[in-house]
């Protein structure tokens, strides 16, 4: 999937991937944001990059990775909870630390409206964030998802709980 005017680009998930994956899956920082709170081994990874079938009506999900212009992986974008019937999913992205905040994250969302909308033919994407990202509010907002609930005390990070929103992106 590659847009013209976009930074990025995004594949499918390859064996050499691992090691990135690997930090990533197991960075305790971003356990807050989604709903992962163990550690995944090497051998988990490998084999679920080895068994997934690429495809998001087997699987129901499908994660990619984000490549910049020069073939270098910047992040991964997930689209999960697939739903044929309704023509939804939720979308997530993880841009690397090091290079947030010159795009990338922006013109990911804007290659997963694409696909979304070309090739899975889906009527609305949606996003659960935590209320205080306020980083991840704005890249959202700025991909015209819009604010449609909050959710009280949604998301819990092993000590207190906390509220979430819920954004929506419909084609």
């Amino acid at each position: 999937m590659n847009i013209p005017q976009t930074l990025v680009r995004l594949r499918a998930m390859e064996p050499e991937d691992l090691e990135l994956l690997y930090q990533i899956e197991n960075d305790t920082l971003l356990w807050n944001v989604g709903s992962t709170n163990v550690p995944y081994s090497r051998y988990t990874l490998h084999d679920y990059i080895a068994t997934s079938s690429d495809d998001i009506y087997t699987d129901r999900q499908v994660r990619m990775m984000v490549e910049n212009r020069e073939g270098r992986v910047v992040g991964i974008a997930d689209v999960v909870n697939f739903d044929a019937k309704h023509r939804r999913a939720e979308v997530g992205v993880i841009i690397l630390n090091h290079l947030r905040r010159q795009g990338y994250g922006y013109n990911t969302l804007l290659c997963l409206d694409d696909y979304a909308q070309r090739i899975l033919h889906l009527h609305q994407l949606y996003a659960m964030i935590a209320a205080d990202n306020h980083a991840a509010i704005d890249l959202f907002s700025k991909a015209d998802y819009q604010l449609v609930a909050r959710l009280t005390e949604w998301l819990y990070d092993g000590k207190e709980y906390h509220d979430a929103l819920l954004m929506q992106r419909f084609f």
